[in-house]
């Protein structure tokens, strides 16, 4: 659910309201005269539905969902060992 306040409420505190909206993870709607004008929230809840809106996103989602589905995955930690493994035999060099 957001707060609504009017612009001019919202100017005099911003840094709280900055702080809800980053810490409180809440929203805002900021009114003039009335009317839905802006809403705020956090910076990083932004980027994740800015990112959530490009089509490659998207596509990479979708393809990852096939993937589960289709049981074309491996646990995490089966990756995690595989990579310590290989990072830990010394690197050929050519001769």
């Amino acid at each position: 659910m957001a707060t609504h306040l009017p612009i001019t409420k919202a100017r005099i505190n911003l840094g709280q309201v900055a702080k809800r909206a980053h810490l409180g993870h809440d929203y805002f709607i900021l009114e003039k005269d009335g009317i839905p004008v802006i809403g705020i929230m956090g910076a990083d809840e932004l980027e994740d539905y800015l990112e959530r809106k490009d089509a490659r996103i998207n596509a990479q989602i979708r393809e990852s969902n096939r993937d589960v589905k289709a049981a074309r995955v491996r646990p995490a930690e089966d990756l995690l060992k595989e990579l310590v493994t290989s990072s830990a035999k010394p690197a050929r060099t050519r001769k």
